[in-house]
């Protein structure tokens, strides 16, 4: 079932999984990971809920943004390697240097 999502998925995790250079992961990354998209996902519901009756519909520029970084934190930290955990964190250094 993973393989079938994260052949699904490929636009979102080819980004955060390519490359060679060492990186540094920890558990913790993709714990935090998971908690942040779900926070950013809670808030993009949260937004349409509050202004989806509203006749202006500026509010789909927020709940887009808060919606698509929920998805692509979620997506990381559940189907991602952990080359793409460590990249989405910037920890793609090697620790030793």
């Amino acid at each position: 079932m993973p393989t079938q999502l994260q052949k699904t998925f490929w636009f979102v995790l080819r980004f955060f999984e390519q490359g060679s250079e060492p990186y540094n992961y920890k558990p913790l990354h993709r714990t935090i990971l998971l908690v942040v998209g779900v926070l950013f996902t809670l808030l993009c519901l949260a937004s349409l809920y509050l202004s989806a009756g509203n006749d202006n519909y500026g509010f789909l520029i927020p709940v887009s943004v808060f919606f698509a970084v929920g998805f692509v934190c979620l997506v990381v930290g559940l189907l991602g390697s952990d080359r793409a955990v460590a990249k989405i964190w910037g920890q793609n250094k090697n620790p030793n240097s």
